[in-house]
């Protein structure tokens, strides 16, 4: 697997996210309160809302848009909800953290 950097932990707040441009689209980028780091499509299976600006509150963010709640482990929408974001393999060494970008592009293919 080839790992691209994308940053470092600490410029993501506890319970927060960022959005990672990719090209093969947009990724969040999320920090837990018990700051675990995980990486999602960045937007709801339901009607596209960034999740990236949603609340992350344990292992899953809640919509901006509609309050459907996304778990961060499974990309899986938690609830009477259905639909599910693609999760991207990251790995945190030392601070640092890498996406592994092919798992998009063999996705989309």
């Amino acid at each position: 697997m080839n790992w691209h950097p994308i940053g470092d932990i600490s410029d993501i707040p506890l319970r927060g996210a960022r959005c990672v441009k990719t090209p093969q689209g947009k990724i969040g980028v999320f920090r837990t309160a018990e700051n675990e780091v995980f990486a999602i499509e960045d937007h709801c299976p339901h009607k596209g809302g960034p999740l990236s600006q949603g609340i992350v509150h344990g292992k899953s963010v809640t919509c901006p848009l509609h309050n459907w709640v996304i778990s961060l482990e499974t990309g899986k929408a938690l609830g009477a909800d259905e639909g599910e974001v693609r999760t991207i393999p990251l790995k945190n060494e030392d601070g640092k953290l890498f996406i592994a970008l092919e798992s998009l592009m063999i996705a989309a293919e």
